[in-house]
This record gives structure tokens, C-alpha cells and sequence, in this order.
């Protein structure tokens, strides 16, 4: 009888506990005794909510914690390879990591340096760990750029972040992780902000990557929906805690935590509609039961009273070209709708596809090149900025980055205010503070809220703030430019069943702009998918998904992650 040789983990984390200091004698422990082994060729799944301590620990592994602020227990241990990353010095444990252990970022438009080309920041990385010349070192990223799938890699090597798409972005991250061949690849949320054909497209490339360089690979994520499609284990943590562990089938089809389940129920699926959707402080209420709902109905009958109709709308951005020319991109073209009052248009694409330039030329950040939106049976296009004034407080946007769309030096009640001074609604302070009041009521925030600063909230505090903020107005129609896609898939339901709340209520009409397909399918009554700038397939929510007629509309399809049906 042969034995079966029990290979060591390539990484063992034993008892791991990391502290932040608040002030001089306070400190608040974020990761709370967390012990995971990743295996050799393997890829394992940290999943949770914002906090939970998933990016803490992968920081902690890569020893980038601040030293001023936080601190790792002295009986803590992170094994590699055999070797305990906390022993190790300053300078041992940076070669270590920037050679052994590498790390792809969420954001890689704040990871890579804007002042330097995408060629000399992959270089960077081979002269140092690698010891190569520049003409070694131009050759070897330029076969990394074509190994990750940029197009032109030759060229590509001397463009600069900027001139790169998200998911090219996403790859020359990528190329710089891997310039190495590290042992293992630890990937923080690399899929976040990105459409659902450049998310597989970067969820395969990593899974080949790995399967070709036999790395390991830690895959943290708040979305269980992409872990069914790349891990092999999963580790669920909640508040600094390991709540559950174990092999993908066993997490997807028999998870034993609460927690676990909720992750799994709170996310809408493609093929029920719920009346509100799950949160996961119902389901640990409840039990972990899954509360019976009547199904919502969407759709048009074709009945519905028309509060906007968009005619042949188009963009175009225009570049120069030698000394005297010019070149014109045609960003949006020819692109047609109907907003019924009281229903949701849901607006789908790649990035790049035109979406967010139609919201944003619909509300005339963006001037229209050509085409008409009529409001009223009036061109809010055409009309002077002073005529569109009283429209503005008619249609308002939600932006996709809440962080960046509220005023850090303005208290939440200046917020709330700001617009209806400007607009002169209510006839004094008092009343403008009573109105803001209610909206924060109305958006499930406390009174206290009004005094404090943005810096103060949760992400999906802040979002809760910017829908109050445009209900200031009174609007009848909100354009909602990617305003669920960064949150948690927690926080992402609370939102969702606001927004229906507030149409509900209000008889609100939605421009729900998403690259998340599963969410547009829950919310929106019609569905217009674009592509290149133009609309490719126009249909109720229920007829487009079930029976989708384009090829584009397919693929898109086809490309939602396959958790999503568990």
C-alpha cells in the first residue's frame, strides 16, 4: 500500500491578531486570532464585508501594515515557505515579498504612478528583484504585457496609465506581480470596478497564470458570486473572525454558518425577483431562514405615461491631430429611449460602451453633440442654462464614487442644504434643517448624522447621503451612474430596497446604469444594452434576459459569474 506524501502549506497563518491604535492609550483589535493555511498550486478565497479583516490580514502577510499605527501579537505567526515572516528584517522580508509573495491592488489607477510609463514600472520591479539591464528588462515586460493580453504590447510598453482602459490597467498590475514568478499571488479584490466580460476576462487570466507558474493564490473578495469561478477553498471571516472554511462545493452547497448563508441569499439572482431583497441582519434574525416573498413584477405594457424621451442622442470628443487637425470620437450615437414615470430604464454595457456619457450628457455635464431629451415636451438640451435651472431640480445623478461626490469640508447637514439654498427651497434655515432631518430618517440615518463629516461614514453611509442629497430637490427622475457596484453585497441590498422604497413613495423614474447585469435584472423594468456607443437591444427586463436576440447581449450574458445561481 503506497503512503500518500502530506506536502507542508506553502503559507500557514497561526493565531494571527492585528491592532490599530485610535489615540495615545486606546487600540482596537481588527483581526481577532485568524489561522488559514494556503496549499502549494492551489487558490484560496478570503471572503467578507468591508472590515470584516480580510485586506488587513493579506497586509499583514505582505508586511505592509503601518508600523506607526498598527501592530501584530507577539504570538502570532505567518509561515512561508517554511520561514516566519514576523523574524525576518526590514530588508529580508521586502526582497522576500517583492520576489516570492506579490500582490495585485483594488485600485490600479491608484496603485500605478501616472508620471511614469507602464514599461518603466514593470522594469522597475524586474532590475531591482531580478538584477536585469534596461534592454533586458524592456524585453522581458514586453513579453509580460503580451502574456496578460494587451494588445500591441511593443507599444503599449511606453503609454501611461492613463491612456489604458480599467481592465488594461488591471492586467499591467497583473504583468508587475507575476514579472517575478512568485511562489504566491495574493489579488485584493482585482475584479471590483470592472465590468462583467473584463471581470472573467481577469478571474481566467489569473486562474491560467496560476495553473502555468504553479503559484498559489489568495482571492480576496466581498462577492461570492466570483469565488465559485476561480477557488478551490473558501474562508469566510466576519468581524476579525473565521466564521467558516472549506472546500467550494461545501461552502456553495452545504454551508453550516448563518453568515455564510446570508452572503449567499443576499445577492439578487437572475432567476427570482424578491419583493425586498434580503439583508443579512434579517437572515441572522431569522435564523438563517429564508423568508417567503411574493415575486415583484417589472416590465411596460406600453401604456405608461412618458416623463422623458431621449431622440437620436449623440457625443462626441474631439482630440488634436498635428498642428491643425482634430479628431473626433463619437463616444454615443444615434442612441433613442423612453422613460416611463414611476419605472426603472436599466443602461448595460463594457466600459467604454457610452452608458455613463448618456446620464451624464442627460443631465448636460457632458454637452450633446446632437439629439434631443425631452422633459415636458421641452428640449432640455437646447435650452439656456437659465431655463434649465428649474429642470435641475427635476433630474438629479447618484454618483458612482460617494467618497469623491460629497464635500469633505461640509457637515452632512451643509450637504443636505447647500441645494436647497441654491435653489431657494423652504423659506428659511429652520425649515431647510427640518427637511434635511426627515431625508436623513427617510434614507435609514440617524439625526446625529447631520453634524458629522463624511470622512465619519461607511461606504454605504455615504451613498445613503448622496440619494438624501438629491432628494432635496424633489426630482422626478434620478439618473443612478454605478451607484451599488462598490458596496458590499449587504450594504448593495439595503441600497437596492431604498431605491424601490423611494420610487414607491415618491413615483420616482430610474436611469439605472450598471455593469452588474444580475442587479439590472432585479431592479429595472426595460433593459437597453449598449455597445460602442450605441444601443445593440432595447426589451423588458424578464424578455432580454430569458430571450436575449443580439450576440453582444449574449456574451454579456454568459459572462456573469456562475455563484450567482447558487
Amino acid at each position: 500500500m503506497s503512503q500518500v506524501i502530506q506536502f507542508p502549506p506553502l503559507l500557514k497563518v497561526d493565531n494571527l491578531r492585528v491592532s490599530f491604535r485610535i489615540n495615545k492609550k486606546e487600540s482596537v483589535e481588527t483581526v481577532k486570532g485568524v489561522s488559514f493555511d494556503i496549499p502549494r498550486n492551489a487558490t484560496v478565497a478570503l471572503v467578507g464585508e468591508s472590515g470584516s479583516g480580510k485586506s488587513v490580514s493579506s497586509l499583514a502577510v505582505m508586511g505592509l501594515l503601518p508600523e506607526d499605527t498598527s501592530s501584530v501579537s507577539a504570538d502570532s505567526q505567518i509561515i512561508f515557505d517554511g520561514r516566519n515572516l514576523l523574524e525576518l528584517s526590514r530588508e529580508e522580508r521586502r526582497d522576500l515579498c517583492g520576489k516570492d509573495i506579490s500582490m495585485i491592488f483594488q485600485e490600479p489607477m491608484t496603485s500605478l504612478n501616472p508620471v511614469f510609463t507602464v514599461g518603466f514600472q514593470i522594469g522597475e520591479v524586474l532590475r531591482l528583484h531580478m538584477g536585469m539591464d534596461a534592454k533586458q528588462a524592456r524585453q522581458r515586460t514586453i513579453a509580460l504585457l503580451e502574456e496578460v493580453g494587451i494588445p500591441d504590447p511593443a507599444n503599449k510598453v511606453d503609454a501611461y496609465p492613463s491612456q489604458m482602459s480599467g481592465g488594461q490597467q488591471q492586467r499591467v498590475m497583473i504583468a508587475m506581480a507575476i514579472a517575478c514568478e512568485p511562489k504566491l499571488l495574493i489579488a485584493d479584490e482585482p475584479t471590483t470596478a470592472l465590468d462583467v466580460t473584463i471581470q472573467k476576462q481577469i478571474i481566467d487570466l489569473i486562474d491560467a497564470l496560476r495553473i502555468k507558474h504553479k503559484m498559489s493564490v489568495l482571492f480576496i473578495t466581498h462577492d461570492l458570486a466570483l469565488v465559485g469561478e476561480i477557488a478551490d477553498h473558501v474562508i469566510v471571516m466576519r468581524n476579525g473572525e473565521i466564521r467558516e472554511s472549506g472546500s467550494v462545493e461545501q461552502i456553495f452547497e452545504q454551508p453550516k454558518d448563518t453568515y455564510t448563508q446570508a452572503l449567499l441569499h443576499c445577492r439578487p439572482t437572475l432567476d427570482s425577483r424578491p419583493w425586498r431583497l434580503p439583508v443579512i441582519a434579517d437572515y441572522m434574525e431569522n435564523g438563517g431562514a429564508v423568508l417567503e416573498q411574493k415575486e415583484r413584477p417589472r416590465g411596460l405594457t406600453g401604456n405608461e405615461e412618458i416623463v422623458l424621451e431621449v431622440n437620436n442622442l449623440g457625443k462626441s470628443f474631439f482630440s488634436r491631430e498635428g498642428f491643425f487637425g482634430k479628431k473626433e470620437f463619437k463616444a454615443v450615437e444615434g442612441v433613442s429611449f423612453k422613460l416611463a414615470r414611476g419605472k426603472t430604464l436599466g443602461v448595460v454595457g463594457e466600459s467604454g460602451s457610452g452608458k455613463t456619457t448618456v446620464g451624464l450628457t442627460l443631465m448636460r455635464l457632458h454637452q450633446a453633440t446632437s439629439g434631443q431629451a425631452l422633459f415636458d415636451g421641452k428640449d432640455i438640451l437646447s435650452m439656456s442654462n437659465k431655463d434649465f435651472m428649474q429642470y435641475k431640480r427635476r433630474i438629479q445623478i447618484i454618483f458612482q464614487n460617494p467618497y469623491a461626490s460629497l464635500n469633505p469640508r461640509f457637515t452632512i447637514g451643509q450637504i443636505l442644504m447647500e441645494p436647497m439654498h441654491i435653489h431657494q427651497i423652504g423659506a428659511n434655515d429652520g425649515e431647510r434643517s427640518a427637511m434635511a432631518y426627515q431625508l436623513l430618517e427617510k434614507v435609514g440615518l440617524p439625526k446625529a448624522a447631520f453634524h458629522r463629516y463624511p470622512h465619519e461614514f461607511s461606504g454605504g453611509q455615504r451613498q445613503r447621503i448622496a440619494i438624501a442629497r438629491c432628494l432635496t430637490m424633489k426630482p422626478e427622475v434620478l439618473v443612478c451612474d454605478e451607484s451599488v457596484s462598490a458596496l458590499d453585497v449587504s450594504v448593495q441590498a439595503q441600497v437596492l430596497n431604498l431605491l424601490q422604497d423611494l420610487q414607491e413613495e415618491f413615483g420616482l423614474s430610474y436611469i439605472f446604469i450598471s455593469h452588474d447585469l444580475a442587479v439590472v435584472k432585479y431592479i429595472a423594468d426595460q433593459v437597453m444594452v449598449m455597445n460602442k456607443g450605441r444601443v445593440v437591444e432595447l426589451a423588458n427586463s424578464d424578455d432580454l434576459y430569458h430571450n436575449p436576440t443580439q450576440a453582444y447581449t449574449k456574451t454579456l450574458l454568459n459572462a456573469i459569474p456562475k455563484g450567482l445561481q447558487h
